[in-house]
C-alpha cells in the first residue's frame, strides 16, 4: 500500500483519480442502452445474502466502474 502525507485526502490517490477520468468518459452513459447491449447485467449487478436482496443495476456503474470503486476502498 503506497504511503500518503494525508491519508484521508481520498482526492489524492492514484484510484480517486482514475475514477474522475472515468466519470467524464461515462458523461454520454445511456441506461437504456446498458440494458440493450448487455443482457446480463441484472444478474451482473444484483447482490443478495442473509435474506437481502440488492439490485444496483438500475445505477449509472459498468463493470470498469464497480472495480474502481473497489481500487479505492
Amino acid at each position: 500500500m503506497a504511503y500518503y502525507r494525508n491519508p484521508s485526502d481520498v482526492t489524492a490517490m492514484p484510484a480517486w483519480q482514475a475514477l474522475t477520468k472515468h466519470r467524464q468518459a461515462m458523461q454520454d452513459f445511456s441506461m437504456r442502452e446498458a440494458f440493450t447491449d448487455d443482457p446480463k447485467r441484472f444478474s451482473q449487478f444484483t447482490l443478495s445474502s442473509a435474506g437481502l436482496f440488492l439490485d444496483y443495476s438500475k445505477n449509472l456503474i459498468t463493470a470498469e466502474t464497480r472495480d474502481l470503486l473497489v481500487a479505492l476502498a
